[in-house]
């Protein structure tokens, strides 16, 4: 497999016969995990955005090669939204102290992303449709994972308000 279709499946991950958009949003968690760990929520930004930039481009020279539009072994664009989620949702928990939320947190951010991914809601679908290219393949994804973390932000303050 040549390099562009490793980092277009994240190492192959799309390439599951059985939901590879899920397959890829799981494979994606334990690497923005490990970033946030070891590197801190600044780095996953950054990757996120390089990942970003870089997934167009060969998103388009593949869609160029192959004739295709936002197949569904290109998960590229799971990775760097669920890896927004992620940001968007850790960043937020540096007031809380409980060791569980950690996990709530990584939970939470798979089943939000998902969950706004599938469902396309307004803007996100719309360029679901109509965007073409590497822009379009990734951009839905980001504004889903932007909702998701928006909704978790919600969510965490929510039981925060209730002191849970």
């Amino acid at each position: 497999m040549n390099l562009n279709k490793q980092f277009i499946t994240f190492l192959g991950s799309g390439l599951s016969p059985i939901a590879p958009g899920t397959a890829g949003t799981l494979a994606a968690m334990p690497f923005g995990l490990a970033i946030i760990y070891y590197l801190g929520i600044n780095s996953l930004v950054t990757l996120t955005i390089v990942f970003t930039i870089i997934g167009i481009f060969e998103i388009n020279k593949y869609e160029k090669v192959t004739g295709t539009h936002d197949d569904k072994s290109i998960v590229i664009d799971e990775v760097v939204g669920v890896w927004l989620t992620m940001a968007i949702t850790y960043g937020s928990l540096s007031i809380w102290h409980n060791q569980y939320i950690e996990y709530i947190a990584a939970i939470l951010s798979f089943a939000s992303f998902r969950l706004f991914d599938i469902w396309k809601p307004s803007t996100i679908g719309y360029i679901d449709r109509k965007v073409k290219g590497g822009l379009g393949v990734i951009g839905d994804d980001l504004l889903a994972g932007l909702a998701a973390g928006i909704f978790n932000l919600l969510i965490f303050r929510i039981l925060s308000y209730f002191n849970i």
